[in-house]
């Protein structure tokens, strides 16, 4: 059943990518939503595809083998790699925040629209009171 459900995403992203392609192709002036629509549905559809068939044949390549599954199972679970993996995740995040607001201070020094640089700002925020909120929940339990 697992696999097939992994198949199945695999087969709409698939499906996702032709529809954007076809909506490229068969749409002479797109106007509003038309514009972005076939493009997202390409992005949304490479992301499902190699998301779907990538879990399908890692699962298909350790059905098999009963050690390695054993192995993999411990080594997700293993309280250094979680660790290791969070510190990755943190080290991660701390570059995002400098190099999004690098970035969103160029696209203003580079007098970007408003429709553009506003719901950047809004997402940055949002980052960052999200990293707040939860640090403050941490802190509490602690």
């Amino acid at each position: 059943m697992k696999k097939t459900k992994e198949l199945l995403i695999a087969l709409l992203g698939l499906i996702l990518v032709l529809i954007g392609f076809y909506l490229i192709k068969t749409i002479d002036d797109p106007q509003n939503i038309l514009r972005t629509l076939p493009y997202l549905c390409i992005g949304l559809g490479c992301g499902l595809f190699g998301n779907g068939f990538g879990e399908y044949i890692s699962k298909k390549s350790i059905e098999n083998n009963p050690k390695l599954v054993k192995q993999i199972e411990i080594d997700t679970k293993d309280e250094r790699n979680v660790m290791i993996g969070n510190m990755a995740k943190a080290k991660g995040f701390d570059m995002m925040l400098y190099v999004y607001s690098a970035l969103l201070l160029t696209f203003a020094l580079m007098e970007v629209s408003f429709n553009v640089l506003i719901p950047l700002v809004v997402a940055y925020l949002f980052i960052v009171g999200y990293s707040i909120y939860h640090r403050s929940k941490i802190e509490k339990a602690l």
